[in-house]
């Protein structure tokens, strides 16, 4: 059944975007997934996010990862789902306004002038959520500010089987080596670890031995993370589903998290991933994540097979 698709990416996170307002999908949607991420035989990415109508929000994205495997929630994902959205014009300009004070206050922070900037709101597997748009004078979507809600900390909803309220510094030993971990779901789980040198970490090794731990009945994501100050992060990820990526947004967020945590940064943090940097911020006046960073469209195609 042949589609139009954009090929986009955030920090080289990237996905096949698939209107389907407009257009119809096969029905199995996982098989579809795993065929286009094929980086030899299909287009090449990290899932298939599909965006298509809302009753709740001015569109709904759905992500599903290189396995076939659903996502609640993808930053990055997000970030492009919504410029992709407003670039092809299933968003109305009804449903436009202006930011919400605590997320102009993170654009106040982090934004650079020029822009102009308008919020929509967006339905995800995490629910609906707010996401900023940074408009340049030809329309065109340069980078995207996310509420990425609240993170949550409880041990058994992360969902791991630890029956704390919250798991931070918990030592897991995984592939002949124990880390302390902290752990966060921001609509997905996630395992922060912060290390001296990410560079020295064997992340095909031990990255899916994490995933796949006991502890996690719905697998997690993996990062690791080295602190260069408190305000400035590096990481990399292991993410499930997907393995080894450029750039996780919903891991950024758990990482801000962890960091404040287990007292090592600060609330608002730059954080350089493989593909680019993020800034973040976890806001203590209503316990949201905030997110900045680009959203790229790569190309458009059409799907044949």
């Amino acid at each position: 059944m042949p589609f139009d698709f954009s090929k986009m990416h955030g920090l080289g996170n990237d996905y096949v975007f698939v209107d389907t307002v407009h257009q119809k999908l096969p029905d199995d949607l996982p098989a579809l997934s795993i065929a286009v991420s094929e980086r030899h035989f299909g287009i090449g990415s990290d899932g298939l996010i599909t965006v298509g109508p809302s009753t709740l929000a001015a569109a709904r994205m759905r992500i599903f990862n290189a396995d076939g495997s659903e996502a609640q929630m993808c930053g990055n994902g997000l970030r492009c789902a919504t410029k992709f959205a407003y670039e092809k014009g299933i968003i109305a300009s009804d449903q436009l306004f202006d930011p919400p004070a605590a997320m102009k206050q993170v654009l106040d922070r982090f934004a650079p002038s020029g822009f102009t900037i308008k919020a929509v709101n967006m339905e995800t597997g995490r629910g609906v959520l707010t996401v900023a748009l940074m408009i340049d004078r030809n329309n065109i979507v340069d980078q995207v500010c996310v509420n990425m809600d609240q993170p949550i900390l409880a041990g058994l909803k992360i969902p791991t089987t630890l029956d704390a309220e919250k798991i931070v510094a918990q030592p897991i030993t995984a592939a002949g080596q124990t880390f302390n971990m902290t752990c966060v779901s921001m609509g997905n789980p996630h395992a922060v670890i912060f290390c001296d040198d990410v560079s020295k970490i064997d992340l095909m090794t031990v990255g899916p031995a994490i995933e796949n731990h006991p502890t996690f009945p719905q697998r997690t994501n993996v990062h690791f993370v080295q602190v260069l100050d408190r305000g400035h992060l590096k990481m990399v990820t292991w993410e499930r589903g997907s393995g080894v990526t450029l750039a996780c947004g919903t891991g950024a967020a758990s990482v801000c998290v962890a960091g404040v945590l287990e007292n090592r940064t600060d609330r608002a943090v730059k954080i350089d991933l493989p593909g680019g940097s993020l800034n973040l911020f976890w806001n203590d006046q209503d316990n949201c994540v905030y997110k900045l960073g680009p959203a790229k469209e790569s190309f458009r195609g059409t799907w044949l097979l």
